[in-house]
Parts: C-alpha cells; sequence; structure tokens
C-alpha cells in the first residue's frame, strides 16, 4: 500500500506538550488536520512546570509559523531575561539586564504557552484520558498503525508522531533506547506571592533568573508570572536517594534538614531559598537519552521533541521540540505523501539533534559548576549599585 497524501491522511500526535500542539497548529494552517491524545484527563488536571525562554531562532519562529507570535509576546515577560550570578557565599558575580526592546529570549510560563496553543486548535482536537499503551503495524511497509490505549480502546492511523516525552511509548516502535539517569536531580520548590511575603528573596533574584553554584550542588531561582517563582535544588545523588534516607516526597522537614547539611556553609541569604518555600518539595531527578539518538526510518511512526532527543535542561529542549515540531508540519504540507515528508523532516532533525546532544553530553554536571570567565564576560560584571550579593 502507497503513502497516503498528508492532507488524506490520517495524522495522530501523542502528548499534548508545546511540541505536540504546535505542530497540530501548524498542521491546521496548512489545511491538515490532526488528532492529538494526552494521557491527562484535562488541560487542568497537574502543574505544567515553571518558565520558558523561547529563543528568537526556533521556538519564536515555530510560533511564527503558528501564526501565535503575537500573541506570544502579549503574555511573554521580556523584563526576564535578567540574569544574575551568585558564588555560594552569596557574593554576586555578574548581573546581565536586558537592553530596551530586547525579545531574543523573553520567558513565558509554561501553562501560558500550553494555554495559547490549545485555543487556537479546534473544539476536539484534543483527546484528553487517552495514555498510549503500544504502536503496532508493519514497521518496515507503509500501511495504517494500531495505537492501542490504556482503556482498551484503540485507533487506526496513516502517521503517529510521538510528541510524548522523556518517557515515550512511541519511542519503541523506531527504538530500543532508553532514558539514563544523568546522576544530577532537581527538588523543585515554589514560593508565593513573592513581592509581599518573600521581600528579600524577591530583590535577590530580580526580575529573572539567578544562578548559584559550588561544583557539586547548585541552585537555580526563576521569576514565573503572577508574583510566583520556583527554585530548582541541583545537586549529584543517587536515583533513590530519598528513600535510602529514609524519606517520603510529603516529608518536607526531614528533607529540608537534608538538605541544609548538603549546603552548610553556604550564604544564610542564599539558604533561604531552601528553607522559605510554600509547601512541599518535588523530586524531578534527569534523565538523558544515549548520544546520538538516531533510528533506521520506519513508516508511520516519527518523533519530535524529548521523545526524539531527551537532553539535560540547559535551554534547549522547549525550543529544540516547537521547531521539530513546525518542521515536521511544513513537510507534511509541503510533500506527495506522509512517508516523503517524514524522510525529508528526519534528514533535518536527526544529524541536528545528534550535533546539538553531543554538545550537551555530560551537559547536566554543569548546571553545578561555578561559571568560568566567558560566563561572567556574557553576564557582564556587577556594578556598585547592583547590590543583592554586594
Amino acid at each position: 500500500m502507497n503513502a497516503p497524501m498528508p492532507a488524506a491522511g490520517r495524522i495522530s500526535i501523542i502528548g499534548a506538550g508545546p511540541g505536540g500542539l504546535t505542530c497540530a497548529r501548524v498542521l491546521r494552517q496548512h489545511g491538515i488536520a490532526a488528532t492529538v491524545y494526552d494521557r491527562d484527563p484535562d488541560a487542568a488536571s497537574r502543574d505544567q512546570g515553571g518558565s520558558l525562554d523561547l529563543h528568537e531562532e526556533d521556538g519564536q519562529l515555530a510560533l511564527r509559523e503558528a501564526g501565535l507570535l503575537e500573541e506570544f509576546f502579549a503574555l511573554a515577560r521580556c523584563e526576564s531575561q535578567e540574569e544574575r550570578r551568585f558564588d555560594a557565599a552569596g557574593r554576586l558575580l555578574g548581573h546581565r539586564l536586558p537592553g530596551e526592546g530586547e525579545t531574543a529570549r523573553p520567558e513565558i510560563d509554561r501553562g501560558q504557552l500550553r494555554d495559547l496553543l490549545l485555543r487556537s486548535l479546534d473544539a476536539g482536537t484534543v483527546r484528553w484520558g487517552h495514555t498510549l499503551e503500544s504502536v503496532d503495524g508493519p514497521a518496515d511497509a507503509d500501511g495504517p498503525r494500531t495505537l492501542t490505549f490504556a482503556d482498551g480502546s484503540t485507533v487506526e492511523t496513516d502517521l503517529v508522531i510521538g510528541a510524548d516525552g522523556a518517557f515515550s511509548r512511541v519511542r519503541a516502535a523506531v527504538s530500543d533506547a532508553v532514558p539514563r539517569y544523568t546522576g544530577v536531580g532537581f527538588l523543585e520548590a515554589w514560593f508565593d506571592a513573592t513581592e509581599s511575603a518573600h521581600p528579600e528573596l524577591s530583590e535577590l533574584v530580580g526580575r529573572g533568573s539567578a544562578h548559584a553554584a559550588d561544583g557539586e550542588r547548585g541552585l537555580f531561582a526563576q521569576r514565573n508570572s503572577g508574583g510566583h517563582m520556583r527554585v530548582y535544588i541541583m545537586r549529584r545523588a543517587a536515583l533513590d536517594w530519598m528513600a535510602a534516607s529514609g524519606l517520603g516526597p510529603q516529608d518536607t522537614e526531614g528533607i529540608r534538614a537534608r538538605l541544609l547539611a548538603e549546603y552548610a556553609g553556604w550564604s544564610p541569604r542564599l539558604l533561604r531559598l531552601i528553607t522559605e518555600n510554600d509547601g512541599a518539595y518535588v523530586d524531578r531527578p534527569l534523565f538523558a537519552l544515549p548520544v546520538p539518538h538516531t533510528w533506521r526510518h520506519t513508516p508511520g511512526v516519527t518523533l519530535l521533541g524529548d521523545a526524539a532527543h531527551l537532553m539535560p535542561p540547559l535551554g534547549v529542549g522547549v525550543n529544540l521540540a516547537m521547531l521539530d515540531a513546525a518542521e515536521l508540519a511544513l513537510s507534511l504540507a509541503r510533500s506527495a505523501t506522509v512517508d516523503d515528508a517524514v524522510r525529508t523532516y528526519e534528514k533535518t532533525m536527526l544529524p541536528r539533534s545528534a550535533e546539538i546532544a553531543g554538545m550537551l553530553e555530560g551537559g547536566a554536571g554543569f548546571l553545578l559548576e561555578e561559571p568560568d570567565a566567558e560566563d561572567l564576560a556574557r553576564l557582564g560584571a556587577p556594578g556598585p549599585d547592583r547590590g543583592p550579593g554586594e
């Protein structure tokens, strides 16, 4: 059986994150229908995570193809491009303020971006409550694939696009690769009403982000919209460190005591980023796919974003996912058949992701390193009146 024309094909996207939704939106812009399946019961069932910086060369480019760039800038926070870098003693080492009108990497909350994309799609495009179990069908020939979901329902499709993240169920249809723990884990801490409830931390972090590290551990704070702030407590740790310490996810005081012992000697001002959070910590160990992660072309299946190239969180993940999504959608819009489109997309995406993943391999440890001269030159030396760490 020959692969169908994209406009006539049944296209299924697994995962309603930024990548999957961007792909569906760009396809819609070109008159091609797709259905997005997501395991969440609805759009508001869980927190979507922290703030994202979308780059001109990839994330913003994808939003331009989606016809949503103007709406993005109505929500984005250009002032959040401010960066501060401290040492463990609390000294301000570098401070970068965005220039007037700078739009290279504005921030937006992940939830706001998702809502923007969801609003741009026709009702019914996203099917909530669909947890994918398997992708079945001929691996070496054109022909429909069968998606089987956890509730026992099935869907026949001409193309399944795996946009289902780090532990993708679609990936198994093209690759045996599985994510590996990097040896670095995050604990996420939330702060509400930052200006009024945590004024000293608000002053410390500024309008964007603040980062401190000593080579083995670090702290990364980022402002979110609505007066919220998230802090990522970054450390080298065993994957099972919490259970091995006799702690559980809700043992906030026990985890806090463990962290204070690990961060002994750090500035008391910085330690408030560990001790003054509102609510429990969230354990987020970092995983990455083997480098390079490639696969032999498989008709009827492809991947984008973390499903294709899970890397350490160094500012490229969502941007690459959205670029992948836009390029795949445009290839489908411009190709004679679904299979031609996927081949064209993979010829660009796979080498690009392999190159970037190679540059970032082992990069989880970079998050814990003290800044070098190049980092500080990029940020700029702190002036005498930039006082949070002085």
